[in-house]
């Protein structure tokens, strides 16, 4: 049996939540007049903040989360505003110590029942990525994250240090990154708890970004580089002909870039956190025409395959952001998404369990 491995789910660790909790501006965790803490990702939200407990740090909250759900395996990751809001000591500092922490929370971790080589939870630690940090203690982090035993990638924002995830000077960061073989799981860096922002802002950023990434070249110069994308990749499938299309008639990017736009979403990775069966259609459908846009391909005419495009794509809830109004209710992020993958046109039983879980198994590394 392939294990269902749910991709895209945060913590916040005890220590993060207390530097929250420390601040007097946002992000902050504060206590309302009803004695409930709350989160504000931003100053002035014009909502109450949201509602914060044990679903964000506590692991056995995790596990129990899981186990109503059939989930077998979680890769846990710190959710925003990640470490944006600190100076670069500071930065510096929680991340080497969040980092430490979550490898032992995962460490210490039960085990998976149907095989003990795995462990039910693995990590996405965290780099020091703020405005003056030297990138040397970026690469300090990439090289912690690399020798923590659970920990299998790292998640980032769209900042980088300040200058978007194209900055040049992030290339050492890249090639450590690649060489270490990390999993970089990219988002949006924007969030206020309010539906444009979550519905549409998230994948706004995780597009901006993650386009701004190829038309640096960076998967030219880095063809090895993994990276997961939030939000089923926002909205780069729907865009990718007609971003094709400007860089053909612009005489600053036509030349960039090796191959055509299109070529490079198959050089990417997708969760599958999209809650319907035709938006990951869709998605599946484009990621799988890629080869026919690799300069020098003679499959111009290739027929995409959905199949294909599912072994780029991964499974995720959001816990534990948006839970049900009552407690004995499944989640509804769980049951829309799996559903959606059950009901893919063109998707058998194998794809949807590579989806489920058998792409994570070699994505992550987690096959013995």
């Amino acid at each position: 049996m392939i294990p269902l491995i749910d991709v895209h789910t945060h913590v916040y660790l005890p220590r993060y939540a207390s530097w929250l909790r420390s601040r007097s501006i946002a992000p902050r965790i504060l206590v309302n007049e009803a004695g409930e803490e709350r989160l504000f990702i931003l100053e002035n939200e014009t909502s109450a903040g949201r509602p914060v407990g044990p679903s964000y740090w506590d692991r056995d909250n995790k596990l129990n989360f899981m186990d109503q759900h059939g989930i077998d395996i979680s890769i846990v990751s710190f959710a925003n505003p990640w470490l944006d809001f600190l100076s670069p000591p500071d930065a510096e500092s929680l991340a080497r110590d969040l980092n430490t922490d979550l490898e032992q929370y995962c460490a210490t971790g039960p085990s998976l029942s149907s095989d003990s080589s795995l462990k039910r939870l693995y990590g996405l630690g965290l780099l020091p990525l703020v405005p003056g940090i030297p990138v040397s203690s970026v690469l300090e982090a990439i090289s912690q994250i690399s020798q923590a035993s659970h920990l299998r990638g790292l998640i980032m924002g769209t900042r980088g240090l300040g200058q978007g995830l194209d900055d040049e000077a992030l290339d050492p960061v890249w090639q450590a990154i690649e060489k270490a073989g990390l999993v970089v799981s990219a988002w949006g860096d924007k969030d206020n708890g309010h539906v444009l922002p979550l519905a549409l802002g998230f994948p706004f950023e995780t597009t901006t970004a993650i386009t701004r990434l190829i038309l640096s070249g960076a998967f030219d110069r880095f063809p090895d580089l993994r990276v997961l994308l939030a939000h089923s990749g926002g909205t780069l499938p729907q865009l990718s002909s007609r971003l094709a299309s400007c860089i053909d008639h612009d005489p600053i990017v036509a030349s960039r870039l090796k191959h055509d736009a299109r070529f490079y979403l198959g050089k990417l990775w997708f969760d599958a956190v999209a809650y319907g069966p035709e938006e990951l259609g869709f998605v599946a459908e484009v990621v799988s025409r890629a080869g026919r846009y690799e300069t020098g391909s003679k499959n111009t005419m290739l027929q995409a395959d959905r199949r294909e495009g599912s072994k780029r794509m991964f499974f995720g809830t959001d816990h534990p952001f948006f839970p049900p109004l009552f407690a004995s209710e499944r989640w509804k992020s769980v049951v829309d998404n799996l559903e959606a993958i059950n009901l893919v046109a063109g998707w058998g039983q194998e794809e949807c369990d590579n989806v489920k879980g058998g792409n994570a198994l070699v994505f992550f590394g987690l096959q013995q």
